[in-house]
This record gives C-alpha cells, structure tokens and sequence, in this order.
C-alpha cells in the first residue's frame, strides 16, 4: 500500500551513530518529530536541536519550509540555530587565531540560511563582524572571512545598508585603497561598497568622493577576473548614483585613461570565458554611455539658437554646390529664402523651415548631429545620397533628411536610450566598445543601409514606412548577432538585402504554423506525387486549349501569328497560321500536324535555332527567355518547330506541357510556385481537425509489447 501523501520517507543522521530511516508524517508538529528522533538515539532536551539538510548550504528545517523535504531527502541532526548562533558568536571573542579563523569559517556556512541569520542578527553579530572588520589586526584570511560573513548576514535584507557607520565605511575604503593587500580581501570589500553605493545614496557619495576613479582602473587592469567584475561592479554602481553631468565627467575621464580599448581587447577578447556578472555591468556600462544622448535626444531644435541655424546651413551648404552661394549673395533676400528653402526640400525635409521638423523629440537635436556628424566625417557618401537622390524626377527619391530623423528614433529604440537599465539583462554589444562615436558612426552605416534598400524596394514617398520596417528588421536581426567590430556589423547587415528578409520571413511564418515540423514534411512529401500529377493535368489542358504565336521575321518583325494546341487524345501537335484579329480556329481546321511520338527533344533559350543566331546582345534577352523548340524526324533530317512565347507565364506553362508530353520533369518556376501554394492549402486542410493542437518534432516513442497476451479473451472456454 502506498504511503499517505503527507508522509515521506527520509533518512536522519549525526555524527558518530547509526542513521535512522523513518516515515516523517508533514501533518505533525516539528517539535514532536524531533522527541522522537531524539528518543531514538537516547538524547535529552530535544529543544536543543534541530533538522538540518545534509546537503548544500544546511539549510535549517522550519515550519515554514518544511514542504521542501521530499522522498529520498536526508536530514542530520545538529545544534539548535539559537544555541549554535551564541556558541559562535562566543568563539569570535576567543584570544586563539585559529579558533576565531575556525569559528569564521562556520559561521560563513551557516550565514545564508535565514534562520540562523535570524539568530545572529539578534544577538549584535553584525556589530561583532563589523569590530573585527574595523580592527583590522589581520590584513589575511581572517579579515576576508569576516567580510564574506558580514555580506552573508547583509544580504537577506533585515538590516539597512544605511546603517552603516561612516568610519566603517572608510575603513573598508581603505582595503580598496590599500596596495598588496590578500586577493581574497579586496573584491569583497568591493563588493560591499558596491551594496553601500546602490542603497545609501548618503554613503555612496562618501564611497565616491573616498575611491579615486585611477584605483578602480588599477583593479580592474589586474589580470585576476574576480577582482575585475568587483572593481567594474563598483565603477557602474557609482556612475549610476552620479548626476547626467557628473556621469559625463566621469566617462569622459575614463575613456581619456583609455578605460575602453582596455575593456575591449582584455576583458570582451579576453582567453577566459565572460562571466555572467561581467556582461551584466558591460552591459549597465554600455547602457549608461549611450544614455548620455538622451537630453540631445530630448531637446527639439531652438528656432532662435544661432548655433543651430549655422548647422543646418552646414548641412545644406555641405550638400550643394559651394558656388551657388556665390551666385546667391547678389540676389534679394526674398530670392535668397526661395532659393534656400528649395534646396532644405531637397535635402529632404518636409517643410521649408526644417527647425519644424526637428521640434520632434524624440529625436530632437540627435537627429541633427547624427546629420552633421555624417556629412563631415563621410562627405562624399553624404554628397552622392543627397545628390543621387535630389535629381530624381521618378518619385522614387529617398528624402535624406526625413530618413535620418526615423532612423534615429529607430535606432534609440533598439538601443533603449532613456529607458531605465534591467537588473539582470547581459545583452551589451561588443561593438559599443570598439570605437569612439559608435553611435554616431552605426547611424552613418544605418543611413546608407537604408539608401541601399530603398532602391532595392524600388519605394517611392508612399512606402516610407514599409522602408523603415524593413531597415528596423535587419538593423534588429544584425544587432542580435552581437558583431565584435563596426566593420563587421557593415558587412552583415549589408549581407542581409531586403529578399533575404523576405525569405527569413516566411521560414518564421511557417515555423510559427509549424509548417516546418518534421511530420507535416512527411506529409508534404508524400502529397508531392499527387499535385504534380495535378499540375501535368493542367499544363496538358492548357496544350489543348491552344495559344496564339507571333512569328518574328529576320528584320525582328511582329507581323504574322500562327496557332497550336495539343489534340485532345495528347497524340499531336496541330498548328496553323491565322489572320490578325480573328478569333482562334478549331482544332480539325488546322493544316499541319506533329506526331508526339515523333519529338525528340525540347530546347529553350539560346539552344533554340531560330535565336541562335542573334548574337548575345542586351535587345535579344528577352527574345531568349520566350523562345523554346521540339526538334523531330522529318524523313531523313532533323527539322525544328520554333516557338517565341507571348508572356513568361506562357512559356512556363507550354514548356511545362511539353516535358509532360516526352516524360521529362516539370522544372520551371512556375510549377515550383504551383506546388508550393498546393502543398500548403492540401496540409492546412488535412490540419483543419489540429488547430491549436502542437505538433511534436519526434513521434511518441512506441511503448514495449506487454510480458504476455493472456488478455484477450478466448470465447472457446464455457462461463461457470
């Protein structure tokens, strides 16, 4: 008989005796599970003791976390958390350094678990810890081991990190400060600052005021990569307490101290693997730097700034010929508007007054450096987009200017720029650390990216947003891949032109429809014979219902038309000539006639005669992709019957036939189009019974024959 479900079945041990199996029943009270623990090992004062997980950090067993012993779960019986909490805290006030080192020790194991911290807590232990911390009389293991407890105890959040002292705070300082100190000391004394910077802001100015930005530099150079993620730990803490402003001191400093090409060559292309607390503060690191565009990003253009009516008059004056501002000085200063107000339209603003166009925020005055930061740093790639594009009279111009105040929204939307930063996101790009005006420098990239597939898309100002959605695609997609380098994110994103998102696409669309699953392509296979047998039926039909040729003379011209059509019984090809405008003969009023069986083979494109010899210049290209022939027996010679068919669809559709005719494969594009969208309408339809039912990528597995089938019931034997 199976056990009650509140009863489970453990194992209970302690030193030096036999360990006890027994049947603990969840519904009893834990102060009478443990008299009976007791009592079998003959021991007095059950109070005294306590349950603890044999395993891990020996969590105490409670009321409240009982529920987590399960069947199999082994439990020993130790000391009382109240008693074993004054027993250690007693050993911390022994004269011997190795029974305090000793003492320490244990109370780092115990530390974690909230019960016993409880206790500790309670009885001054921090103070203790803090005394000894303070002290300082051993710089070695027992100071480390006194912090590691002292966070221990810190971290369950009982006790406010703004309680601290000031002189405790600036004893720990001093550990960070100091030089050769133990190794084990001084990331954990960052890691306290770290906690204290983060809680207090009161204190985190003290802490930030007490450690010089050079002393986290120095750690964070040592080649010992728990005191690099503490020293990068404390850095992020303190450039998270710091203003906008003072944010802006401190990372312009760091990065004059070359704070950045070390991180990117010792830390992101280190040989040892990126920790995960590492790429948390890169992270955090990445998300400040570029948080420092947010008020450009916030600010709109001042109409009244004089600064910033000289940079737009930059920006035109960069895109168009300098000597047209000499032409201009002698005209009236209405003419001299007009004329600048026609070139801003050029440069691809939407109203004459572009300061209209940048009160946006976002993107605000971003928008305008990015612009600016482009035509100074790339001139003649900004010159040939504005110009290419500003001579244009196919309305398939891409307007520069709207294009880069989009993009620059879109680009702070995939970089979150002002968003709060996530307390455990790692996802930071290592290309942000590669160079300086890496933003900057991803917008001139962008930009040109987005000329690119614009003209790919072939847009005109009515596709504006499905441009914009299809540049936010492979922006997202190659930023996703974390590209070490800007170089390297140029030729990835460039790798990725606007089909081939069309294609990634759809294979996620029929991933989401599971279309993709292993058996609906077993499926799909095994529907394959039977719509390409559909298909031969229809390009057969299509043979019989005739089309109408046009027969191209040497001078190339278009001036006869010529019938064919297959006989119903598939057994020839009849064909005839017709009269312009007339409507397409019967079948028996057809003069010339093909046996089928006497075809040999179809030819298209160049191998057919009658384009043969053309020569292979651009006006005969299309003439080669309509042209096909069936060469047959004509008594002792080989003769041809040329087609030149009126529309691609055509050609397909008749060469399609043809290979059915002579048992070749159907191969042209339109048949793979045709079976494609067959395929997909004949599956979801056999699916219809499945919808919302998950399709699993591997078949249950088949379950083992039963030990005998004495089951089944034998009719032979009579009933009592």
């Amino acid at each position: 008989m199976a056990p009650p479900r509140n009863v489970v079945k453990i194992a209970v041990q302690m030193r030096d005796a036999i360990p006890q199996l027994i049947r603990l029943d969840q519904a009893k009270p834990l102060a009478a599970v443990l008299k009976e623990v007791c009592d079998a090992w003959s021991l007095v004062h059950s109070e005294r003791y306590a349950l603890q997980f044999a395993d891990g950090h020996r969590k105490y067993i409670t009321e409240n976390n009982r529920t987590e012993i399960k069947n199999g779960s082994i439990l020993c019986l130790s000391t009382a958390p109240d008693l074993e909490a004054e027993r250690l805290l007693g050993g911390l006030q022994c004269g011997s350094r190795e029974r305090r080192r000793e003492t320490l020790q244990h109370l780092v194991l115990l530390a974690p678990d909230m019960t016993f911290a409880q206790e500790v807590i309670s009885r001054d232990g921090l103070q203790r810890l803090g005394t000894i911390i303070e002290d300082g009389d051993d710089l070695g293991e027992l100071l480390a081991l006194a912090l590691r407890a002292f966070l221990e105890l810190m971290e369950h959040g009982m006790v406010s990190w703004e309680t601290l002292s000031i002189p405790f705070v600036r004893k720990v300082v001093c550990y960070v400060n100091m030089n050769l100190m133990d190794a084990s000391v001084q990331p954990l004394a960052l890691r306290l600052l770290e906690s204290v910077t983060l809680s207090s802001p009161a204190l985190g100015q003290l802490v930030k005021s007490e450690v010089p930005l050079d002393r986290l530099l120095v750690h964070l150079q040592v080649m010992n990569q728990q005191l690099q993620t503490k020293a990068m730990a404390l850095l992020t803490a303190l450039l998270q307490g710091a203003s906008s402003t003072e944010r802006k001191h401190m990372l312009d400093y760091l990065w004059q101290r070359n704070l950045r090409q070390f991180i990117y060559k010792n830390i992101i292309h280190s040989a040892a693997p990126l920790g995960d607390e590492m790429a948390h503060h890169l992270y955090v690191l990445q998300a400040l730097m570029l948080g420092l565009l947010e008020p450009r990003m916030r600010t709109p253009l001042d109409p009244y700034s004089q600064e910033q009516r000289e940079q737009l008059q930059a920006l035109r004056q960069a895109a168009f010929d300098p000597e047209g501002e000499s032409l201009g000085t002698g005209l009236s200063a209405d003419r001299r508007r007009s004329l600048c107000a026609r070139e801003f339209r050029k440069l691809g603003f939407s109203n004459s007054n572009p300061a209209q166009d940048l009160e946006r925020v976002p993107p605000g005055l971003l928008a305008l450096d990015n612009m600016l930061y482009f035509s100074r740093h790339a001139p003649s790639a900004y010159s040939r987009f504005v110009l290419e594009n500003s001579s244009r009279e196919d309305k398939h111009e891409c307007p520069f200017a709207r294009s880069s105040i989009q993009l620059t929204v879109l680009l702070c939307e995939l970089l979150h720029i002002g968003e709060p930063c996530s307390e455990t996101a790692q996802d930071f790009s290592p290309m942000f650390f590669s160079q300086d005006q890496s933003f900057h420098e991803l917008f001139c990239v962008s930009i040109q990216l987005l000329n690119k597939t614009w003209k790919e898309m072939r847009a005109t100002q009515e596709d504006f947003d499905k441009v914009m959605q299809v540049v936010r695609e492979q922006l997202a997609r190659t930023l996703a891949l974390k590209p070490s380098s800007l170089e390297l994110f140029r030729t990835k994103v460039n790798a990725l032109p606007y089909g081939e998102v069309l294609r990634l696409r759809q294979t996620e669309r029929l991933h989401q429809e599971g279309t993709l699953a292993p058996p609906i392509l077993e499926l799909r296979e095994k529907l394959k014979p039977e719509l390409m047998g559909l298909i031969r039926q229809q390009r057969l039909l299509r043979l019989c219902e005739g089309t109408l040729f046009r027969k191209i003379s040497s001078r190339r011209r278009q001036d006869k038309l010529w019938f064919c059509c297959l006989s119903p019984n598939h057994k020839v090809l009849q064909y005839g000539d017709v009269e312009e405008g007339s409507s397409p003969p019967t079948p028996e009023s057809l003069p010339e006639q093909l046996p089928v069986a006497d075809i040999k083979a179809l030819l298209t494109g160049k191998d057919c005669p009658h384009v043969r010899e053309k020569g292979s210049g651009k006006q005969n290209k299309d003439l080669y992709e309509l042209a096909f022939s069936v060469s047959y027996d004509h008594g002792e010679e080989e003769a041809y019957l040329n087609f030149i068919a009126p529309s691609k669809r055509e050609f397909h559709l008749w060469t399609d036939g043809l290979s059915a005719l002579l048992g070749s494969p159907m191969g042209s594009e339109q048949t793979r189009l045709d079976l494609e969208q067959l395929l997909t309408m004949e599956t979801k339809l056999r699916l219809l019974e499945l919808e919302n039912v998950p399709i699993p990528e591997q078949p249950p597995p088949i379950p083992p024959p039963p030990t005998n089938f004495n089951f089944c019931y034998d009719c032979s034997i009579p009933e009592p």
